[in-house]
């Protein structure tokens, strides 16, 4: 076992504070990583808040890991000390349902492990982090980060980036594909980026005109407000994708509209309240509403060798970890362009 420095949830909505915890010992096909940065997440925040029940406290929260390798275990292949690498959303699954052999492992039958607020298959031992100074996790569910890329932009990638990059991929976004992006945020900013290395025609549509200029600068050709109800008539019938990435309450049924037949709209983001809407938009255009969810093992290390080839990373805002819990606050508040990334080195 070895002790581990980090800042938790002692209890849910409790400020986070400074914690103290061991971690296993490598076993043979083991990594442990010197975590060196850690993006902040708004699951983190419902999940550290109780807000999404069956909550385990103490709770570390931190599922976009980025750090380096510091040793691994016996019968390691895939990794070697000194290797830029990431951590995401879960750090095992039960590698026997069809997702899970499929590489769809966030689909897992049997629910994968996720980083934190989890158990360990093994030991039924509750999973703690990416706000801490180092991991072990499995060589299996460990990525490779391309070494020309800052660590500290490339951490939000193993969330924000595979949640975004997938979609594109599973509808087949490819150059000319009519792609809009609701919300320009810590996830739409990185479909935006995503989705104009691929070559679509990209779209963002967002409550008001503020965020016009960062749209385009990403690499957004167009920019529409929905604040204009003008707007859903103009826009009628144009889309192929539509990616909803806010969790905020919006009528679903008016964005539906704007797809052409046959069109796809993807939800990525996860609203607090249950959505109400009518079949019509549905069945008169034999539109599609769907949902997604992060990405397997072997699709997120192809987004990252995506994201090393087109030089593409998060937008950041890095901070100290003691300002970790005005952070919070002011994701809630959408006052941060567009990821905040915790420096690990000040704990």
């Amino acid at each position: 076992m070895s002790k581990s420095k980090a800042y938790a949830a002692m209890t849910a909505k409790a400020p986070l504070v400074p914690f103290t915890f061991e971690r296993r010992e490598p076993k043979d096909f083991d990594v442990s990583i010197d975590i060196k940065f850690c993006g902040i997440c708004h699951s983190d925040i419902h999940s550290a808040r109780g807000e999404w029940g069956d909550a385990i406290f103490p709770m570390v929260p931190g599922h976009e890991i980025a750090g380096i390798v510091k040793s691994i275990g016996k019968k390691i292949t895939k990794f070697k000390v000194g290797d830029h690498v990431g951590v995401g959303c879960f750090v095992d699954s039960c590698r026997t349902c069809n997702p899970c052999k499929s590489a769809e492992e966030q689909y897992c039958e049997q629910f994968p492990t996720f980083t934190y607020n989890s158990l360990e298959r093994e030991t039924k031992a509750p999973t703690f982090g990416g706000y801490s100074d180092h991991i072990v996790v499995n060589q299996d569910y460990v990525l490779r980060i391309p070494s020309h890329l800052p660590l500290d932009a490339a951490a939000p990638l193993l969330c924000a980036g595979i949640t975004l990059y997938s979609p594109l991929r599973h509808w087949k976004v490819e150059k000319g594909t009519k792609v809009a992006i609701i919300g320009l945020g810590g996830l739409g900013h990185m479909g935006v980026k995503l989705a104009a290395a691929m070559g679509a025609e990209v779209t963002v549509l967002s409550q008001s005109n503020k965020k016009e200029q960062d749209a385009k600068r990403l690499g957004a050709h167009h920019f529409f407000a929905t604040n204009d109800k003008s707007v859903f008539a103009k826009l009628a019938n144009t889309f192929d994708l539509i990616i909803n990435t806010v969790s905020v309450d919006i009528n679903w049924g008016d964005y539906l509209g704007l797809l052409r037949l046959d069109g796809n709209m993807v939800i990525v983001g996860v609203p607090e309240k249950p959505v109400m809407m009518t079949a019509g938009p549905l069945i008169f255009r034999r539109r599609n509403l769907a949902g997604s969810l992060i990405g397997g093992i072997k699709e997120t290390q192809e987004m990252l060798d995506f994201c090393g080839k087109n030089n593409i990373v998060c937008d950041i805002e890095k901070i100290p970890m003691e300002k970790v819990n005005e952070a919070y606050e002011r994701v809630v508040k959408s006052d941060v362009r567009y990821r905040f990334v915790l420096d690990i080195s000040t704990l």
